[in-house]
């Protein structure tokens, strides 16, 4: 057994996000919940115990696959095989300066999903399903009548607000897009009364010193493991 648990919202996000901010976009129960499919891949317990781990088993298919954080490794059980291991380094704070040309940006609706979509699978910022624009708020920056830069928000929990989908098209880096788009975001996020915060692959030292630059700090390195349901069945 492994725990998740501590007084701190963000020190175990993923559960706490899907046990009250985010709970309608949810299912499970008091062992295991997860995001709805539709949204994203992430999943919370309590605690890595079997009981939890059994549990967030009997709400999936076999093949099907989510991602569990903690702090310490774990083994997955007889249920599930770890098919992949991420250490990732979450940072808070608000993203200092000011933005250049403000009006350059704007909020981006459903009817932008399918260049948001576009843009994603360029870039590849983390993972994006079908409703994820759903979770939060969404600014993005247009050039000749392309989406090539956008930052958003995913998870939320009492008091904080993730940032996340930092991407830049590749023609367009260099510029400062994604600093100015981080801005607008946070200051939105501050502008409610809560704290942003992010995660970044912990070998990702460009981004990690980009995001520092900004203002935000490392706070926790935690263990992203994706787990994949086998068709071993749930015991009764």
């Amino acid at each position: 057994m492994t725990s998740n648990s501590s007084d701190h919202p963000l020190d175990n996000v993923m559960w706490t996000a899907l046990t009250t901010a985010q709970r309608d976009w949810s299912r499970g129960n008091a062992l295991a919940r997860r995001f709805r499919p539709e949204f994203a891949r992430f999943a919370g317990v309590p605690i890595v115990s079997e009981a939890t781990l059994t549990a967030l088993a009997a709400d999936m298919a076999p093949d099907e696959v989510v991602a569990l954080s903690n702090v310490e490794d774990f083994d997955p059980g007889p249920l599930f095989e770890a098919i992949d291991r991420k250490d990732l380094v979450q940072m808070v704070g608000a993203a200092a300066g000011d933005v250049r040309a403000p009006q350059r940006f704007r909020p981006l609706g459903p009817a932008d999903v399918p260049r948001m979509t576009a843009l994603v699978q360029q870039t590849e910022p983390g993972p994006w399903f079908e409703r994820t624009p759903e979770l939060g708020r969404f600014v993005g920056f247009e050039a000749d009548g392309r989406l090539v830069a956008m930052v958003g928000e995913r998870m939320r929990v009492p008091g904080h607000t993730e940032i996340s989908a930092v991407c830049c098209h590749p023609d367009w880096r260099g510029q400062g897009l994604p600093a100015d788009l981080m801005r607008l975001v946070s200051q939105a996020i501050v502008a409610r009364g809560e704290t942003p915060f992010l995660h970044v692959l912990a070998d990702n030292a460009s981004a990690i010193a980009l995001y520092g630059k900004l203002g935000l700090r490392p706070r926790l390195r935690t263990r992203l493991t994706i787990l994949q349901r086998n068709g071993r069945p749930v015991p009764a």
